[in-house]
């Protein structure tokens, strides 16, 4: 029986970052041998997500960064006691997971797209959960 449930290690090493994670579904879908289905890729942190988001210029990247510190910036006056209020706050408005289809052996993503892990508050060390189902 083929793997259909990865686990990934990322170390990120900024408080605030976009890691692509193409490889990781591409490794997760070869390994499956899945050619048709879905494929589930989940964040289990708190002030981590998992977005779909343009691939092709990386000033994207820096503006959703931007963005979001407009946003969520890290107020004083928040009372969670580890101080990062706003990367739960980014976390859940981005949220958790992914789902993608799989067609002949491939992700169906967009010309531009890429599926991104968001750090809210690194650096630390992350996992990542790539399900994979075939139907």
């Amino acid at each position: 029986m083929a793997k259909t449930l990865h686990t990934f290690r990322i170390s990120t090493d900024e408080k605030q970052s976009f890691i692509n994670l193409d490889d990781y579904l591409e490794e997760a879908l070869s390994e499956s041998d899945v050619r048709n289905g879905i494929m589930v890729v989940y964040c289990p942190h708190t002030t981590g997500a998992i977005t779909i988001n343009e691939n092709a210029d990386p000033d994207v990247k820096t503006d959703l960064k931007w963005g979001l510190d407009e946003t969520f910036p890290n107020k004083p006056e928040y009372v969670h006691m580890e101080g990062n209020s706003d990367g739960h706050m980014k976390s859940s408005v981005v949220g958790a997971s992914e789902t993608l289809i799989i067609s002949n052996g491939q992700p169906v993503l967009g010309t531009w797209q890429s599926v991104y892990f968001c750090e809210f508050d690194g650096p630390r060390t992350r996992k990542i959960h790539v399900k994979i189902i075939e139907g």
